[in-house]
């Protein structure tokens, strides 16, 4: 089984990324104040006003709002938005501000906005920033999921540019440091759904697995804010990346002149097994796919590494080397003995 055999083509939505990319350029000379500085392309766009560099983004839970309706459980789905659009931000060097979110409803549920607050409030704390506002919606015939519970959710984020982080630095000789994630965190969601759901429920118990499917699959976002926001006081740093959609093939977008070779990848275990093998998934699509227990990379001179790895340490979040930067072009991973092209 493939991402594109349940529907999601990487290649046809990043060619409609591009088209929008190229269509909403034209916005960037409409501001009377400030300066566009990059709007498509990177993990968060920049504006310049007056001395201060602004980042923003916007991003979603996906599907995995369907695995909380399963378990009716919503008090985390909250830390996941939050994840999903401040891990981004920081990937430019920005820190997180503001944040506001977007909640559509299938039909008004007072308990249910509860629930997903709690875990908006604890993402922010975690993110050391402030919630301003945000929307409620409730649109019952956009809305399709089961129950009086479906929903989805979103939110955008606002950050100050601390120290700017582009990928322009990213040469070879450089090490590529992953720091582990707490799973499958908000992404690839629709194959892992197909694949798990298919044959357990969100109850049972699966053989790699040491929690329920639906705890697993529910599991929380990490949120790498303060590790990195240290990090960038104390050395020199040439790319940060969040490892989503697309995981590690999405790395050329910090630099598309260098060689991403990824050659210490963490062995296949957990969910990230038992999804390979419950949908007999070939290697290179897992590693195409999900982010297989590394959630965020950075890239930076080999005398910064130990410095950086005590830092995520210091925070309760393991790291490690698994790869370098070479000269050549895109991204290629050691797995099953041989190096192969992702």
């Amino acid at each position: 089984m493939t991402y594109r055999d349940v529907g999601i083509d990487v290649d046809k939505i990043r060619a409609a990324q591009k088209s929008i990319g190229d269509i909403i350029s034209a916005t960037h000379a409409f501001p009377k104040k400030g300066r566009v500085l990059s709007g498509f392309g990177h993990y968060a766009g920049l504006v310049r006003l007056g001395a201060q560099t602004i980042a923003l983004h916007s991003d979603g839970v996906g599907t995995k709002v369907l695995v909380a309706q399963l378990m009716n459980k919503f008090d985390t789905v909250g830390i996941d938005c939050v994840a999903m659009n401040v891990n981004d931000i920081i990937c430019v060097g920005a820190r997180p501000i503001a944040f506001i979110d977007y909640v559509a409803l299938k039909q008004p549920n007072e308990a249910l906005i509860g629930e997903i607050a709690r875990g908006l409030v604890e993402g922010a704390r975690q993110s050391q920033m402030a919630i301003v506002g945000g929307e409620t919606a409730v649109l019952p015939d956009v809305i399709a999921g089961e129950g009086e519970n479906a929903f989805d959710l979103a939110g955008m984020v606002m950050g100050i540019v601390e120290k700017q982080v582009l990928g322009n630095s990213i040469k070879p000789g450089d090490v590529i440091l992953g720091v582990e994630s707490s799973g499958l965190h908000s992404n690839g969601y629709t194959l892992a759904r197909k694949v798990l759901l298919s044959k357990y429920s969100v109850d049972e118990n699966a053989e790699h697995l040491v929690q329920t499917v639906g705890e697993e699959l529910l599991t929380p976002t990490r949120i790498y804010v303060r590790p990195v926001m240290d990090i960038l006081k104390k050395v020199r740093v040439h790319g940060l990346a969040n490892i989503t959609g697309g995981s590690f093939t999405k790395l050329p977008r910090l630099n598309k002149n260098v060689r991403y070779a990824l050659d210490d990848l963490p062995a296949i275990t957990g969910i990230f097994k038992q999804i390979q093998v419950d949908g007999n998934i070939d290697i290179m699509e897992m590693y195409r796919t999900f982010n297989m227990g590394i959630g965020f990379c950075v890239i930076a001179p080999k005398a910064a590494a130990d410095e950086i790895i005590r830092t995520f340490g210091k925070h309760e979040m393991r790291c490690l080397q698994i790869g370098t930067i070479e000269k050549g072009l895109g991204v290629v991973a050691s797995l099953a003995g041989k190096k192969r092209p992702l």
